[in-house]
């Protein structure tokens, strides 16, 4: 069997049973769809009693729908190693002789399925239920600047992944306290230029902040509330892609290299 064969199943393998175990339980799409609508419209009702834009509910919407993904990079992708080891399955990605570039890419594939339907299901809802209309838009630049998010975000979950096992509870419990501020400092509810350049810049490490102000400019046009031209936007995702994958890949080996050279996968004053 050939490398790249190899490493095509092991993401088979672990995609499968994560597309699989959603239909087991349909009730599960049910509240993954409707319940995040309560969060959303709690903001929605807030900006129109202040009289905002009516375009801020659309931007309210698609920041909604897309902290699906965050919350599955975060727990489903970061965190996957640290609890395959409390659960003693470390082990046995280890020893396989697939990559763990693989494993961890179809863990991503397999959790982005249930993961879209559900941003999916959410912006269609929540156009429908809130009157949103948005401009005739490219969807090749869409698409684009969707698929370049998500790959540097799974990029980024996957370079987390081995930090999060070598930091072990540590590193958890810092991703947990700092999930709120990264749905304020990322622009999931209002624009991120209102941060200021400073800030947004720096909020612009984490993919999802400059995908969401792509995202809402493709669909509702600019309005004088974008960062960054699309376009420059697309080339700093390509780039954080980049950077991240090559990060996942050194932080894996690093990760390995420790497991075989002293006999462990935290770092020694744990």
């Amino acid at each position: 069997m050939s490398w790249l064969s190899l490493n095509l199943r092991a993401v088979y393998g672990r995609a499968y049973p994560r597309v699989i175990g959603v239909m087991r339980e349909i009730s599960w799409i049910l509240f993954d769809i409707f319940l995040p609508l309560l969060g959303i419209a709690a903001f929605i009702f807030y900006y129109r009693a202040m009289g905002a834009p009516e375009v801020f509910t659309g931007f309210v919407i698609i920041g909604g729908a897309m902290t699906a993904f965050w919350m599955n990079v975060l727990w489903s992708m970061a965190a996957q190693f640290y609890w395959e080891k409390e659960t003693g399955n470390m082990s046995l990605f280890l020893i396989a002789p697939m990559s763990r570039m693989a494993v961890l890419a179809g863990m991503a594939l397999g959790g982005m399925f249930l993961t879209t339907i559900r941003a999916l299901s959410t912006i269609v809802l929540g156009f429908i239920i809130f009157g949103v209309s948005v401009q005739a838009f490219p969807v090749l630049d869409l698409l684009l600047i969707f698929g370049l998010t998500m790959v540097a975000l799974y990029g980024m979950g996957m370079m987390l992944s081995s930090v999060y096992l070598m930091y072990g509870r540590g590193a958890y419990n810092v991703s947990a306290l700092a999930q709120e501020p990264i749905y304020l400092v990322s622009g999931f509810y209002f624009p991120v230029r209102q941060l200021g350049l400073l800030l947004a810049g720096l909020a612009s490490i984490i993919p999802i902040t400059l995908g969401l102000d792509g995202i809402r400019q493709v669909l509702f046009g600019d309005q004088g509330m974008g960062f960054l031209p699309v376009g420059t936007e697309m080339l700093i995702l390509a780039g954080l892609g980049i950077v991240f994958l090559v990060g996942a890949k050194l932080s894996l080996d690093y990760m390995e290299y420790l497991g075989r050279r002293e006999g462990r996968l935290t770092l020694r004053w744990q």
